[in-house]
């Protein structure tokens, strides 16, 4: 492991300062809402004033903590150029659906960027109280324990994380045929519906690996740092590392993400 950097240090502190903040907020406001409240930004996809204030909570906190950063946001901030050479890419909420109906899924989602690159990541699981983070060339974290991506290595044996392309049916066709192809070949399928919460899955070892086609920014920042620094692979479906913009990601151990690629990529593009 190389030499930890103060500045990302610095800029882990304040990411968990803020996701703290943020999931303090939306523990107190869960189950205040009913369905009249609930504003759709597209098919299936809501917002509500929770997710605007738990984002505006952590805007404050980051720039008072670490001025002069940008912050790229689901919410208020969506479109956010990055004139400064630090992006904070925040979802204040990364499962709103489930956080509407109870469902303990749920999290804050906070990654550092520096010239592009991710040094510093927090997701806050919510309901559970549970904090991931990662640090670059510093390891990936739950709570005071350091984790690891698992060693399962055989497809048959692999449980496997997804999400549904629910904003974009169109893909759904694309998506049926991979869904049937790793359904057959795999050990399980799991889709719980946070892509922040399933990146740390794969991180701790409870997920072998991972994909969906249609992520944000904001859905795979944090996660993807702190996935990597658990020893896995996250990579898009041409198998490049650049994943922190919109399209899809595979995720998972080595030899899972290795085969998961292989066998999504040797699938039509468009059934």
């Amino acid at each position: 492991m190389g030499p930890v950097n103060p500045e990302a240090s610095q800029l882990l502190a304040a990411a968990e300062l803020a996701a703290d903040r943020a999931a303090a907020f939306l523990r107190r406001e869960e189950g205040r809402y009913g369905p009249e409240r609930w504003e759709a930004k597209g098919r299936a996809d809501f917002v509500t004033e929770v997710d605007r204030e738990s984002e505006r909570l952590i805007g404050e906190t980051l720039a008072a903590a670490v001025p002069g950063g940008v912050v790229l946001g689901e919410e208020l901030t969506p479109d956010a150029a990055a004139p400064s050479r630090l992006t904070w890419v925040v979802d204040p909420l990364d499962g709103t659906t489930n956080f509407l109906h109870r469902f303990p899924f749920y999290a804050v989602s906070i990654g550092a960027l520096v010239d592009g690159e991710p040094v510093a990541a927090v997701v806050h699981h919510v309901p559970a109280g549970t904090r991931y983070r990662a640090i670059k060339g510093g390891g990936a974290w739950q709570d005071d324990a350091r984790i690891a991506v698992s060693r399962v290595h055989q497809p048959h044996q692999a449980l496997i994380g997804t999400g549904f392309p629910f904003r974009r049916l169109e893909e759904l066709p694309r998506y049926q045929a991979q869904f049937a192809a790793v359904a057959a070949a795999s050990g399980g399928l799991r889709r719980p519906g946070s892509a922040a919460l399933d990146l740390c899955d794969v991180a701790a070892g409870r997920f072998d690996g991972f994909w969906e086609l249609t992520l944000a920014p904001w859905d795979v920042a944090a996660g993807t740092l702190i996935v990597r620094e658990a020893g896995g692979v996250v990579t898009g479906l041409a198998g490049e590392r650049d994943v922190v913009r919109h399209g899809a990601i595979v995720a998972g151990n080595p030899v899972i993400h290795a085969w998961l690629l292989e066998l999504l990529s040797s699938l039509a593009p468009n059934p």
